[in-house]
């Protein structure tokens, strides 16, 4: 066991595959979530459920923050039984939603006012990396803080991008990813309704494509979701929403324009509008199925 003690405050797919990879670690993890299926989940390896932030905060060195966006973690830090209002002053707070810049700067000036310091850290890779301690985390943030919980790190990605001191560069970076990939699972979903409308045989296309220079990440994971039309989430359509939503405002604010990542959005959120928020991202291909007239899997 490493004497470093850790907490996680949110067990969704990535939040509960940073935990679990802690306690495989031998950290001592105290983890809270609304549900109650990952709090049992993170007790049966060896973790401790937590009934509020501020119990998974109060013994911690470390406290990562895996919450949906800037409202929710204000809530965990700084609310009714809030992770501040029981964290000793030194408490590292690793701030992991995607966010907008602004809010994650605004988010770590309240945290040093109250004696803690923060590292801006969002991450990338899914659930499966996530459970196997295998993503990479875009981070930014004081130096000796990083140093201090580096074997923490370790335990939950693969790679650590240290992108200098400044809060908000981890933040920054985390938006041009989430370009990439909301505009990657939108070029997926488009090709793969073309497919289906010309005749291919899906599983084809998809075996064909990761093979060929058309292919990308997001094509050979959520492709075949479409090939199997089963849509259970890695992330959701919401998720997208939300995430192309702060890519397209921060862009706009810059002056810097977004086509693709516009109609990317415009995709998702007609998903959305369509009752298909909660499935997975890749179930925009319903949407272009419909206009199209194609019928998929």
């Amino acid at each position: 066991m490493t004497d470093l003690r850790t907490a996680v405050i949110g067990l969704g797919s990535m939040g509960l595959g940073a935990a679990l990879s802690l306690a495989r670690a031998g950290f001592a993890v105290a983890g809270v979530d609304l549900a109650q299926a990952p709090r049992d989940e993170l007790a049966a390896a060896g973790g401790s459920p937590a009934a509020s932030p501020a119990e998974a905060a109060r013994d911690a060195d470390v406290v990562f923050v895996y919450v949906v966006n800037a409202a929710q973690t204000r809530a965990v830090l700084f609310g009714d039984q809030g992770a501040t209002a029981a964290a000793r002053p030194g408490t590292i707070f690793v701030l992991c939603p995607t966010m907008p810049p602004d809010d994650t700067i605004a988010i770590a000036h309240d945290l040093h006012g109250a004696g803690m310091v923060a590292i801006d850290a969002p991450v990338s890779g899914g659930i499966a990396k996530a459970r196997d301690g295998q993503i990479s985390i875009m981070a930014s943030g004081p130096a000796a803080a990083f140093d201090r919980i580096q074997p923490a790190l370790d335990a939950i990605a693969a790679r650590v991008f240290r992108l200098g001191d400044q809060i908000g560069a981890g933040s920054r970076m985390k938006l041009i990813n989430q370009l990439l990939a909301g505009v990657h699972i939108a070029a997926m979903a488009e090709a793969m309704v073309l497919a289906a409308k010309s005749g291919l045989d899906l599983a084809t296309v998809q075996q064909v494509i990761t093979e060929c220079a058309g292919n990308s990440w997001m094509f050979q994971n959520r492709g075949p979701q479409v090939v199997s039309g089963d849509y259970t989430p890695f992330s959701a359509v919401d998720i997208f929403v939300k995430d192309l939503g702060i890519v397209t405002e921060a862009a706009q604010s810059l002056g810097s324009p977004v086509p693709l990542a516009d109609a990317s959005l415009d995709l998702y959120r007609a998903a959305s509008k369509a009752g298909l928020g909660r499935e997975a991202d890749a179930a925009i291909a319903k949407i272009l199925a419909e206009k199209a007239g194609a019928t998929l899997p």
